[in-house]
């Protein structure tokens, strides 16, 4: 049954190259949902949260939302490795626990996060801005200028 792939309890799962999203250059740590290598032993919910991300573009920019309700700013880390990787990572804090509270229900993940993603050719790593407003990222990453070779004719 090993053939006929993850649909039947064939090898398959996040991080498979028989998973549709696979893509081995760049890996989500997060594991959403797959393997188990996103959970914590310890009996907390996630080791390693997922942060939900947009990434639209404009004629002028690269634009990145990133839903992170309850971070703050000093919890985040926005960097750029090897001039064209994006990498967005932080931390949910796990707020105080009394030892008399009885949690009915735990659903809200914590703990670490960390996205990367792939930046086009066009991208101008200089002037990128970054803003954390009402729990929402948001990365701006501005497109270059196209270099255009004109060449004026004179009329006869």
């Amino acid at each position: 049954m090993s053939s006929l792939g993850p649909w039947f309890g064939g090898g398959g799962g996040r991080g498979s190259p028989w998973d549709p999203f696979f893509r081995s250059d760049l890996c989500d740590p997060s594991d959403y949902g797959g393997g188990g290598r996103g959970r914590d032993i310890g009996g907390d919910i996630s080791a390693i949260s997922h942060a939900h991300v947009d990434w639209r573009e404009t004629d002028r920019a690269h634009i990145f939302s990133v839903d992170l309700p309850g971070v703050r700013k000093e919890d985040l880390k926005v960097q750029v490795e090897d001039d064209n990787i994006l990498q967005i990572s932080g931390e949910r804090v796990t707020e105080a626990e009394e030892e008399k509270d009885l949690w009915h229900r735990v659903e809200r993940r914590r703990g670490s996060f960390l996205r990367r993603f792939r930046l086009p050719e066009n991208a101008e790593i200089g002037n990128i801005r970054c803003g954390l407003e009402n729990g929402v990222l948001t990365v701006e990453v501005p497109k270059k200028e196209e270099q255009r070779n004109v060449r004026y004719l004179e009329i006869a």
